[in-house]
């Protein structure tokens, strides 16, 4: 397992994020999480963080500044830009992967419907 990894989950959902929380301390419990629930929080998150976060996962639709606009943002940001970011959302929208990656998204996730699924996703991603 990866220890000590901080994750960053963006996604307006408090029901997602308590979710996503669930899943990743079942996968590993020394995988710390931060969340934010929109972009531009995000933002101001990354820019007080002593540790910046190993990966950050956004979400797609969020008010005042969703993924799309996030995703530009980090990719300019010198500091930033290596992040690996996961686009996590609901869509399964070809154009919406074809963007996220042309933008420079390491990942595009639709979000799993199901506990064990979300899981098994979690588990993929984060340990080698």
């Amino acid at each position: 397992m990866l220890q000590n990894q901080l994750l960053f989950l963006i996604d307006d959902d408090s029901d997602d994020q308590e979710i996503f929380k669930s899943a990743l301390a079942k996968v590993d419990e020394s995988l710390a999480l931060i969340t934010a629930s929109n972009g531009y929080e995000a933002l101001i998150v990354l820019s007080a963080c002593d540790t910046l976060p190993d990966y950050i996962f956004v979400d797609l639709n969020m008010p005042r500044m969703g993924g799309l606009q996030f995703l530009k943002e980090i990719k300019q940001t010198e500091s930033l830009k290596d992040i690996p970011v996961i686009i996590y959302t609901t869509s399964s929208n070809p154009i919406d992967m074809a963007k996220t990656k042309e933008l420079g998204a390491a990942s595009f996730v639709t979000k799993p419907s199901r506990f064990a699924e979300l899981c098994s996703l979690l588990q993929s991603l984060v340990t080698p």
